[in-house]
């Protein structure tokens, strides 16, 4: 399936108003301030592109309201994979697919992580498949983008503030563009 930048936009516009799951912000929320954090510390327009789009498979899943909720992993990490990477390159699809193996990542080399997660994503760490040991640890974070997966983690951690004021999707719209492997019309 092919999609375009205004397309994924126009879900967000849609179905952005959704809840985050057990969080205070809706999906939208969450996505602007993910991306905000990104380009406020200067990172590229891939990684802000990832930080916008990381939780788009919880927009495109007829799983219901908050699966984790009725122990169901939605795998939202893989679940928008197949539609971006016709548009972007591995630098934006990469850290979104390892977004949720950097949660379990950092549980297992951060000793103060697991205890500042939301109780929402230590529910939805147990569906994940839990802390990495430190054999995966060390997998995980030699593979390409692993890096890049993990500080979209943290902002993705952050990116939960309610009535936080951050830039429109609109503004975020040429940086996509700026991201994007295909030309824009």
């Amino acid at each position: 399936m092919t999609i375009t930048i205004n397309q994924i936009l126009d879900l967000y516009r849609r179905r952005g108003q959704a809840q985050y799951g057990g969080e205070a912000v809706s999906q939208l929320e969450h996505a602007l301030q993910c991306a905000t954090l990104a380009e406020d510390n200067g990172e590229s327009p891939e990684l802000i592109t990832a930080c916008l789009l990381h939780d788009l498979g919880h927009l495109v899943h007829h799983l219901g309201d908050d699966p984790a909720q009725r122990g169901i992993d939605d795998r939202h990490e893989y679940r928008a994979i197949p539609v971006l990477e016709t548009l972007f390159p591995e630098a934006v699809t990469t850290p979104i697919r390892l977004h949720v193996a950097a949660k379990r990542y950092l549980c297992a080399i951060d000793e103060g992580y697991w205890a500042a997660l939301s109780p929402a994503s230590k529910l939805s760490l147990e569906l994940q498949g839990g802390i990495f040991s430190k054999t995966m640890a060390d997998t995980f974070i030699d593979q390409l983008n692993a890096p890049q997966a993990v500080r979209l983690r943290r902002w993705d951690d952050q990116a939960k503030v309610k009535n936080l004021k951050t830039p429109d999707l609109d503004h975020f719209q040429p940086i996509l563009e700026a991201a994007c492997q295909v030309p824009v019309a």
